[in-house]
């Protein structure tokens, strides 16, 4: 299948660039891993320079509107990233994704299917957290339409930004939130994006979140969601995540998502 070829390209991409990267230099305590899944909000931190982090998983959502049901499933949904300097990590994403739509119970034929546009960014760090200021990231992406199949091929480039803040609330718990806009899908408006997260560390490998999301477009009423999930820790390099979650004004009545996060080299 072409979502299971996806994957093998993306761990024999990993694999070469670690290869080059050990053996141009050694690479650095990468320190406890941090990952931008499986919640909506990206964190500020870096992956260590010369590592590479993988983040994989699927989705499934729900929405209906008026008898009228569409769902998507995302078979792969990979994020591939990698530690070029101290404060630079470059961004790969791929995701191969299906929807179907019914009405009143009833089935269509048609339905899409396929790779969407391939996202190509960068993750700056720009300062850490003193005191009670955060730490602050700033997140660039540029979403290609020459990788998506047919069936979500966009006519133009879409792209989005975001600055990304985390405060550390105790031992245990933190406050994470990005700001940002986002562009796309055919269409010159803009939409205001905005994350909140709250993090808890019930153990040293069990964590917990709840987070409220949404955008707020130009011409369109805004869209606020919210989820919550757990991370458990399996290896200090190996974590894997679960999520539930819905629209709050929309008409997603459900979000299921499950992943795995690995960072190379171990």
């Amino acid at each position: 299948m072409k979502h299971i070829t996806s994957i093998k390209i993306i761990v024999l991409l990993s694999v070469m660039l670690t290869t080059l990267n050990m053996s141009a230099q050694e690479t650095q305590d990468p320190g406890a891993m941090v990952t931008d899944r499986p919640d909506q909000t990206e964190s500020p931190a870096l992956v260590t320079k010369g590592y590479i982090q993988v983040e994989t998983g699927a989705f499934f959502t729900q929405e209906e509107d008026e008898g009228f049901k569409t769902e998507a499933i995302g078979y792969n949904t990979t994020l591939v990233r990698y530690g070029l300097l101290d404060n630079l990590e470059l961004r790969l994403g791929l995701d191969f994704v299906e929807t179907r739509f019914s009405n009143d119970g009833n089935e269509f034929d048609n339905k899409l299917s396929g790779f969407t546009p391939m996202l190509l960014g960068v993750k700056v760090g720009i300062a850490e957290e003193n005191g009670v200021l955060p730490k602050i990231g700033l997140l660039g992406h540029l979403r290609l339409p020459f990788a998506a199949g047919s069936d979500y091929k966009p006519e133009t480039t879409g792209a989005d930004f975001r600055f990304s803040f985390a405060h550390t609330l105790s031992e245990k718990s933190s406050l994470s939130y990005n700001l940002g806009a986002q562009w796309g899908d055919d269409s010159p408006e803009i939409a205001y994006i905005y994350t909140l997260v709250y993090g808890y560390s019930i153990t040293n490998k069990l964590g917990a979140y709840v987070e409220l999301y949404g955008d707020l477009p130009e011409n369109n009423s805004a869209n606020h969601l919210w989820d919550a999930g757990f991370t458990y820790l399996l290896k200090p390099n190996f974590q894997l995540d679960a999520t539930i979650g819905s629209g709050l004004n929309t008409n997603q009545d459900l979000l299921v998502s499950a992943g795995v996060s690995f960072r190379l080299p171990k």
